[in-house]
């Protein structure tokens, strides 16, 4: 599975190939967008968009995966927003009840927003705990 990476300061845009995810592709995905989170060096993003703008359908275990992914960014104090939905992933994991546990927004820019204002929130409570 071929991903594409996008640098950003402060997080980076990863783009899911379509159209579909299932739990056969579950570890790779995890192992690739876990990596993010490996880096050490100060100044180096963490932070995760997930863009599915090509993924189309999605499978229950797919789908718990990605939950599970965005808690272990939020433990790691790094921030894991998903974006760009199409309708019928949208849909199904409103069906599936894991939306509202999700941080999705429609578009990217809105996602970087979250990133950006998350990120900001971090740096005040590191501030207050000095």
């Amino acid at each position: 599975m071929e991903f594409k990476r996008d640098t950003k300061e402060k997080f980076h845009v990863i783009t899911l190939p379509g159209p579909s995810i299932s739990a056969t592709m579950t570890e790779e995905i995890s192992s690739y967008l876990l990596s993010c989170l490996q880096n050490d060096v100060k100044g180096q993003p963490k932070s995760v968009v997930l863009t599915l703008q090509d993924i189309s359908s999605i499978d229950n275990a797919a789908a718990e995966t990605l939950v599970k992914l965005q808690q272990k960014f939020y433990e790691n104090n790094a921030s894991f927003v998903i974006c760009e939905l199409q309708k019928p992933v949208e849909a199904y994991l409103d069906e599936i009840e894991l939306l509202e546990l999700m941080n999705v927004t429609p578009t990217r820019s809105e996602a970087f927003d979250i990133v950006q204002m998350e990120e900001i929130e971090r740096e005040m409570m590191d501030e207050g705990n000095e």
